[in-house]
């Protein structure tokens, strides 16, 4: 069971594990900016894609700053059902303690 209290950043494995137990908590908050909605539509995927990708992704490179100074942005990846045989890449905002995700945007790994 990770630590979601771990102050941040955190270290890649931690982060996955922390994303993913946030993800398939049913409390979770997740929010979405137009243009991650934006970058779906163009894709083609669903917001079921990001929740595979929060549930099952890996996040692989370190933690990135973000506008407010207690919590870090991360880049989990994964395949989804619906991907195409595609790596999907999100970018969230995380905030454990509130049990909140904010979805900056979503891309292919490969563009």
């Amino acid at each position: 069971m990770p630590n979601i209290n771990k102050p941040q950043p955190w270290a890649p494995p931690d982060a996955t594990e922390i994303i993913r137990e946030l993800a398939a908590n049913t409390k979770l908050k997740l929010t979405s900016t137009e243009h991650a909605r934006d970058q779906m539509s163009e894709r083609d995927l669903i917001m079921g894609d990001v929740l595979y990708v929060l549930k099952h992704g890996f996040v692989l490179e370190e933690a990135q700053a973000s506008t407010q100074a207690s919590v870090f942005k991360y880049l989990p990846q994964s395949r989804t059902p619906n991907s195409g045989n595609r790596t999907v890449r999100v970018v969230v905002v995380v905030d454990a303690a509130r049990l909140w995700m904010k979805l900056i945007t979503v891309m292919w790994v490969d563009e």
